[in-house]
Parts: structure tokens; C-alpha cells; sequence
């Protein structure tokens, strides 16, 4: 998908005409934003992340080693505004939309993941850090927009993963700062050699451990003080993973070191959603643009290997065999759907923030899917990628399994997709008793009132799914069934919003046409499918020795 079809895909999403005119930005200017974007990342991300998945990352002297390049780069990200042009310009922004840097960073994400895992953590802090604690992000904030320090996000321990009620890191106020200790594990760059300062967001407990979230809070716990001492931080090792290479990802012990509050005490984690949120949606486009890097290789690949044909004559591209020419428009179709679920929830979170009730309700709607299915349709992306190049797609010398292995992550962190569908389905749906799920119906059928292409298709689809979202508010069974469906109830949601988003791909000429014509031929079966699994029997979920 080209950087043109993707700026002629974020001009068809709803909303954005008027984020863009609030920001004076000019269709042009978009498309040069995403231009000089994609420039960069060609000439200095596609090289570092072949680069850095060779070489890894490591532990000297009791601190991180990144890759080499990676200190340079990420300076330049900073010095070009790449990192946080969606902060306000009092904070070293450029107070675009946050749809601009989604619709940027995709040829960032596709071209390495790793290494911007980095970026995104920095960027969220600013946000989360401006938003509740304007004191530290006076200083804070403009040095994370440049890429002089960087930040990242501390939840996980080794008994409290998803379970983040059970986190047993404690801090200790003591006069003008916190004491907190304890070990926090899976910290992506928890320590690293780029940046001067690294500010880590971290949740511990203040309250006793029967308040569960209740009794955490947030810190600022910067690894260097302000007087430039060492804080109490140690590098316990890195871990040894199936992909994500060029990114570290560290357990971190703290040993009585100093932290700043943020916000109040016992809201930690309805503070920390502000990054929370934001790093979901990166999850999404991190998901489109390995989709949209893996299909671009299969296409280009298959029109260029030769194999196959007469005998008696030259062979031909392999994209002249019918099977591979249902493979790659299969890849391709899924990768655009993914780059227009990712720019529908960053058009929609932008407007939330600008105080639109209706698009709050939506966004809460519409980021579990990107989260889940931008890594579900990643890894089918990044592994049809390797299976139209062949044999030479499960070796090294291509990119292909690099994006498979990167890809498969992205389901598990930020939320597996268990707990991306447990939220779907008892918060967005029985929880607000339907609100989210109903701006969401709204606003779709809102869009498909033109005769476009595929129209039939999508409002078929929306109707199922809201029967089926009634049925299930209508039913009597416990809890524990209801949460054996909501992998089901999840995917019907998708079912339903990709045929919504097929119609716009319709909407992008011919190339866009034939994929749309091609997801909706699909429809039916996927929501069919969707609707089996949201009436599993109980005995069969009981079934299990």
C-alpha cells in the first residue's frame, strides 16, 4: 500500500477533514508529512532493523548495549520532531493531530518495530506526564520530545502480570520524595545506552495489598537524580526472546530509589491509562505496518521470482500461478484493512480528546480491536509473507520471518487477547449496557448511507452483530460462560468493523476496489464463525481435564 493510497485512505476517514482544518493542515501537507516520512524511514530505519536483529542486545558492567546506531537515530527521530509531534508546542511539540504521527509512523513500525519501542514509551510518558503532573513535565516533557531522555513503562512483576491488583512493589514516602522497592519485570529498554536519562512510569504500592488497584500509585523514578547520581536501580538481565531483538527487554530491580509522585495517591492506574491507552494504539500500528512492510515484499517478490510455465519457454513470475495470485491479495487486502482500523481509532481518539461524547464512546469501542487484531493480522501477514517466498522466506537473508517473529508479540503484551476480549465484552458491552457498542453501530450506519461499493455487505454485518451483542445482554448464563464467549463476541466485532472498513478501501480506485471486493466475500463465514463460537455449549467449556 502506498504512502499515496494511505493518505487518500486517512482523508476518507470520517472526521479527519475537520481534525485537519482545526490544525491548518492542508491535504498537501499531509501527503508531504508522510513523504518525508517515509523517505526516513528507507534510508535510516529499514537498514538499522536488519542491522540491529543480527546483533541484539546485551548486558556490559551491569548496563544494556543496544545495537550500533541506535543512540544516532534515535537523536535524529528527536532533532526531526518524529517522537512527539502530537505534543502541545509548550512541551517541545508540534501540537499536530495524533492521527498524523499514527499515519507517519507506520513505514516507522514496519520498518523496525524494535527499535521504536523505545519511541513509543517516550512519547506516552510526555503525555501522561503532562496531563497529571504539569510540574515534573515542565521539565521532563521538552527533553522527551528531542529524544534527549527517554521513559518507559513499569507494571509487570513475576507474580503480577494482567493480574496488576497483586503487585507487591511498595514505596515509602520520605519528606519531598518516595522510596519504592521491588522488581519489575518485562520492561522494554529498562535500561539502555541511548539517552542521558531514563524516566520510568512506575506502578507501586502505597495502600495495603487487600485494596488491590486501589492501593497503587504512580511514580516518575528516574534512573539518573537531579543531582547526577545513580539511582537505585540494577539491571537484573534481558531477556532471551522468540523476535524483538534490537529491543531490551529488561527485569529491573529498585532498591529504595527515589520517586516522584504523579497524580494522586491510590488512582496509579487510572492515571497511568492515559500511556496506557496510547501505547495500545501503538500495539495497532506497529501490527499495520509489519502487515503493510510483509505484503509489500510478497507482491514485489512474486513478481520478480521466476518458476513455473512451459517447458518449452522462458518460466515465469510466480505471480502468474493461481494460487499465488490468491495468496497476495489476500495478505495485501488484510494489511489495508488494518492501516484503516488504525487510522479510524486515531481519528476517533483525537476527537475524543477534543471533548466529542460520542467519538469517547467510540474510541473505547474501536482499541481493543486495533490492539488484538493488529497483531493477529501481523502474524498472518508476516507468515503468508513467508510462505509466497518459499524457502527463501524462512531464511535470514530475507525479511520475512524477521516480521513474524517480531510480529507475534503483539497480541501478548499491552493485553493478551483474552483480556482485550474480556474488556470488549463485559466493559464496552454489559458494563456502559451497550453505549459504546451503540455510537459505534451509529456512526457506521451513518457512513454507509452513500450507495458505495460493498454497502449491502456491511450493513448486513452490523446487524448481525448487534443481534448477536443482544442476545448476549438478554442472556442468563453466569459470568463464567459469558467470559468463554468473549473471544467469540470480539471477533464478531471485527467481523463486523472490517466490512464497514472494506467500503472504504472501495473508495480508493481500482486497487483498493478488488481488496475490499475480496475481504467481503468473506463476510458471511468469518461473522458465521464469530456467532458459533459466542454459543459454545457450558459443558464443552467445563470439558476440559
Amino acid at each position: 500500500m502506498s504512502r499515496q493510497l494511505i493518505s487518500d485512505l486517512l482523508h476518507l476517514t470520517p472526521g479527519w477533514q475537520t481534525l485537519a482544518q482545526e490544525a491548518g493542515l492542508e491535504r498537501e501537507d499531509t501527503g508531504m508529512i508522510l513523504g518525508e516520512a517515509g523517505r526516513l524511514a528507507e534510508d535510516l530505519l529499514v537498514p538499522l532493523g536488519a542491522a540491529a536483529d543480527a546483533e541484539g542486545c546485551r548486558v556490559e558492567n551491569g548496563r544494556v548495549r543496544t545495537p550500533r546506531g541506535y543512540a544516532e537515530a534515535f537523536a535524529r527521530l528527536g532533532q526531526d520532531g518524529w517522537l512527539a509531534a502530537d505534543l502541545p508546542e509548550a512541551y517541545g511539540g508540534q501540537g499536530l493531530p495524533t492521527t498524523i504521527h499514527v499515519a507517519a509512523s507506520l513505514g516507522f513500525e514496519g520498518a523496525a518495530m524494535p527499535f521504536l519501542m523505545l519511541a513509543g514509551s517516550t512519547r506516552a510518558a510526555a503525555h501522561c506526564l503532562i496531563a497529571a503532573a504539569p510540574e515534573l513535565a515542565e521539565t521532563w516533557a521538552p527533553r522527551l520530545a528531542v529524544g534527549d531522555w527517554a521513559a518507559t513503562i513499569c507494571i509487570s512483576e513475576p507474580d503480577a502480570g494482567s493480574d496488576v491488583g497483586r503487585i507487591r512493589t511498595r514505596a515509602e514516602a520520605r519528606g519531598d520524595h518516595w522510596e519504592i522497592t521491588g522488581q519489575k519485570c518485562w520492561i522494554s529498554f529498562g535500561d539502555q545506552d541511548m539517552t542521558a536519562r531514563i524516566g520510568h512510569l512506575c506502578l507501586a504500592r502505597t495502600g495495603p495489598a487487600e485494596h488491590g488497584t486501589r492501593g497503587l500509585s504512580l511514580f516518575l523514578v528516574p534512573d539518573v537524580l537531579d543531582d547526577g547520581r545513580r539511582n537505585a536501580i540494577r539491571v537484573e538481565r534481558i531477556e532471551e526472546k522468540l523476535g524483538l531483538h534490537g529491543s531490551p527487554t529488561c527485569v529491573i530491580s529498585l532498591e529504595a530509589a527515589e520517586g516522584r509522585m504523579i497524580g494522586e495517591p491510590g488512582r496509579g492506574l487510572v492515571t497511568l491509562f492515559r500511556m496506557i491507552e496510547l501505547m495500545r494504539l501503538q500495539t495497532g500500528c506497529q501490527g499495520a505496518g509489519i502487515a503493510l512492510t510483509a505484503a509489500a515484499l510478497a507482491r514485489r517478490y512474486a513478481g520478480e521470482r521466476l518458476q513455473g510455465g512451459r517447458p518449452d519457454a522462458a518460466p515465469v513470475p510466480i505471480l502468474d500461478h493461481p494460487d499465488v495470485r490468491r495468496q497476495v491479495p489476500d495478505l495485501q487486502s488484510g494489511a489495508a484493512l488494518l492501516a484503516a482500523l488504525v487510522l479510524e481509532a486515531a481519528v476517533t481518539a483525537d476527537m475524543a480528546r477534543a471533548g466529542d461524547a460520542g467519538a469517547e464512546l467510540r474510541s473505547a469501542f474501536l482499541l481493543p480491536l486495533a490492539k488484538n487484531f493488529g497483531g493477529e493480522v501481523a502474524f498472518q501477514v508476516a507468515s503468508g509473507a513467508v510462505q509466497v517466498l518459499g524457502g527463501a522466506g524462512y531464511t535470514r537473508e530475507w525479511p520475512a520471518e524477521r516480521h513474524l517473529r517480531d510480529a507475534r508479540i503483539i497480541t501478548i503484551y499491552e493485553g493478551t487477547t483474552g483480556m482485550q476480549a474480556q474488556d470488549f465484552l463485559m466493559r464496552r458491552l454489559l458494563k456502559d449496557e451497550g453505549a459504546s457498542l451503540g455510537a459505534f453501530l451509529a456512526h457506521a450506519r451513518a457512513e454507509l448511507t452513500q450507495d458505495s461499493p460493498g454497502a449491502d455487505t456491511a450493513r448486513r454485518m452490523l446487524d448481525r452483530f448487534e443481534v448477536l451483542a443482544g442476545q448476549i445482554r438478554m442472556s442468563d448464563h453466569p459470568p463464567a460462560v459469558l467470559l468463554g464467549w468473549a473471544d467469540g463476541y470480539l471477533r464478531a466485532g471485527w467481523a463486523a468493523t472490517s466490512a464497514l472498513l472494506a467500503t472504504r478501501l472501495a473508495r480508493l480506485g481500482a486497487e483498493g476496489a478488488a481488496w475490499a471486493a475480496y475481504r467481503l466475500h468473506f463476510a458471511d463465514s468469518e461473522m458465521a464463525r464469530a456467532e458459533a463460537a459466542c454459543s459454545l455449549p457450558p459443558d464443552l467449556l467445563a470439558s476440559v481435564a
